[in-house]
C-alpha cells in the first residue's frame, strides 16, 4: 500500500517590509521642476550617473530583505514605474519584490510622513524599515546593523524603534546662498550605555527657548551618563515595531515624525503614567555613525546634491553616447547621458543631467544643469542651477543664481510683442506716407 502522506508546507511569514519615500524635492528646485508636462522625479536623479533610488534599494537587497513598498506621488508614478521595470533596474535588483504605490498630493501642499504611514497601514503587516530614497549610507554601514540592534533591543527590553542619525563634514567648497541652506543638525540626548535616544529637539521646544534645552531630572536621574551633541543629523531611517502604526492612529494631529512624533515618543520613556495610558513598550534606540567611519549624506538640498557627486567622482565620469568636441576640457564633473559638449568649452566641478547641450566656448564652474538644458555659445555660469528644458542665451553671464524656466519663458513673448509693436508702427507710418501721397495727388 502507498503512502500519500504529504508533508505540510511551513508558512515563512516575512519578517519586515522596507517603505521607501520618494517625494517631490522641493529643497531640490528648479532641478526637480516639471520639464513641460513632464515631471522630474526627485527619486531618479542621478548621483554619479546612477538614480537615486538605486542606493537605497541595494542598501535593503544586501540585507537580505525582499519586499519594498515604495511610495511616490501620483504624477511620478509613470516614470518611477517604467524604471523599476527596465532592463537594467530589472537585473540590478532581481531579488527584490517592489510595491509601488501613490499618494495624491501637489509640490505645493505635500503630506507629512505620519499622514502617509497612516494612510497605508493596511498595507504594512509586520515590522518596517521607513527609508527616505535620497539617504545614501556608506559600506561601513550595512542596514544589518541596524536590524541586529532592533532584534535585540525588542528582545531585551521591549524597543519599538531603532534610529540612525550620522555625523557629516560638509563639504569646504561651500556653494551659495541662493541655492538655499544646507542640512541643519538637531540637538539630541541620548544614553550610550544603553543605546537609548533620549531627547530630540523639535521646533516647539526651539520656539519656546532657542539657546537652552530643557531636560526632566526624571530623565537625568534615570540616566546620569547621558549624552547631548548638537552635530549629528537624522538620517531618516527608523526601524520600527508594527505598533508604531497603532500609535500614529491614536495621535492623529501628529503630521512629522522626526518633529512631532518622536519628541513625543522620547518623553513617554520616563514619564510612567502616560507610558502605562498606551499599554506597550516604549523605547526608541540609536545608532550613530561617526564621519570618520565613512562617508554617509541625506541628498536632500542643492549643497547635498552637488556634494554627494563630487564625493563619488573621483575625477570625471561622462555617460553613454555623450559626444565631446575637441579642444575642451571637464575636471572633476559627472556628465549624463546623451549629451553635446561643443568645441573649447571648459566645465569644472559640475554635475550634468542628460540630453544637455552645451555650444563652443561656453565656461561652466560649480553648477548642476537640469535635463536638456541648452547653454549658448560663450554663454558662462558659475554657481548656478537650471530647470530642466533652461536656455542659456549666447555670451550671457550669470553666476549664483537658481534659474528657472519662468525667468525666460516670457522674455520671447516680450521681444514678440516688441516687434508686432515695431511692425504695427511701421505700417501706420507707410499708411501716413500713402495718405500724403493721396493728398498730393
Amino acid at each position: 500500500m502507498m503512502n500519500f502522506d504529504v508533508t505540510p508546507v511551513e508558512v515563512v511569514t516575512r519578517e519586515f517590509v522596507a517603505v521607501i519615500l520618494a517625494g517631490f524635492g522641493n529643497e531640490l528646485l528648479p532641478l526637480t521642476g516639471e520639464h513641460g508636462d513632464v515631471p522630474c522625479p526627485k527619486a531618479l536623479l542621478p548621483i554619479s550617473n546612477k538614480p537615486m533610488l538605486d542606493y537605497p534599494l541595494s542598501w535593503v537587497e544586501q540585507s537580505g530583505i525582499k519586499d519594498v513598498l515604495l511610495i511616490c506621488p501620483s504624477s511620478h508614478r509613470p516614470a518611477i514605474s517604467h524604471y523599476i521595470h527596465s532592463q537594467s533596474s530589472s537585473a540590478s535588483f532581481s531579488s527584490v519584490h517592489i510595491d509601488l504605490q501613490t499618494f495624491d498630493e501637489s509640490q505645493e501642499l505635500s503630506a507629512g510622513t505620519c499622514s502617509v504611514l497612516r494612510h497605508f497601514a493596511n498595507r504594512i503587516k509586520e515590522d518596517f524599515i521607513l527609508i527616505p530614497c535620497d539617504f545614501i549610507p556608506p559600506p561601513s554601514l550595512p542596514l544589518t546593523k541596524l536590524l541586529n540592534k532592533f532584534r535585540t533591543d525588542t528582545m531585551s527590553d521591549g524597543s519599538i524603534v531603532t534610529s540612525c542619525w550620522y555625523e557629516h563634514k560638509s563639504d569646504k567648497q561651500a556653494p551659495p546662498d541662493e541655492w538655499g541652506s544646507p542640512a541643519q543638525t538637531t540637538p539630541i540626548v541620548w544614553d550610550h550605555l544603553s543605546g537609548t535616544l533620549l531627547y530630540v529637539d523639535s521646533p516647539h521646544e526651539a520656539d519656546k527657548n532657542s539657546n537652552e534645552l530643557e531636560l526632566r531630572m526624571t530623565l537625568l536621574s534615570r540616566y546620569p551618563q547621558a549624552k547631548l551633541s548638537s552635530r549629528l543629523l537624522d538620517s531618516h531611517v527608523y526601524v520600527c515595531k508594527r505598533a508604531v502604526l497603532d500609535l500614529l492612529g491614536r495621535k492623529t494631529r501628529f503630521d512629522s515624525l522626526r518633529e512631532d512624533f518622536f519628541p513625543w515618543l522620547c518623553k513617554l520613556q520616563y514619564q510612567s503614567t502616560k507610558r502605562e495610558k498606551y499599554a506597550t513598550s516604549i523605547r526608541i534606540g540609536i545608532i550613530i555613525h561617526r564621519a570618520d567611519d565613512g562617508f554617509a549624506i541625506r541628498v536632500n538640498n542643492l549643497p547635498a546634491y552637488l556634494e554627494a557627486n563630487r564625493h563619488f567622482v573621483a575625477d570625471t565620469s561622462i555617460g553613454d553616447f555623450t559626444r565631446v568636441e575637441e579642444k575642451s576640457t571637464i575636471k572633476k564633473s559627472t556628465i549624463g547621458k546623451h549629451c553635446v559638449i561643443g568645441k573649447t568649452v571648459k566645465i569644472v566641478g559640475c554635475v550634468l543631467l542628460d540630453h544637455c547641450v552645451i555650444s563652443d566656448g561656453a565656461k561652466l564652474d560649480g553648477c548642476i544643469l537640469g535635463n536638456s538644458t541648452i547653454v549658448g555659445s560663450k554663454a558662462e555660469l558659475i554657481k548656478c542651477v537650471t530647470q530642466a528644458g533652461y536656455e542659456v542665451k549666447d555670451n550671457e553671464s550669470v553666476q549664483n543664481e537658481k534659474l528657472d524656466i519662468s525667468d525666460w519663458a516670457a522674455q520671447p513673448e516680450d521681444s514678440e510683442g516688441d516687434v508686432e509693436d515695431s511692425t504695427g508702427e511701421e505700417e501706420s507710418d507707410e499708411n501716413e506716407d500713402e495718405d500724403e501721397d493721396g493728398d498730393e495727388d
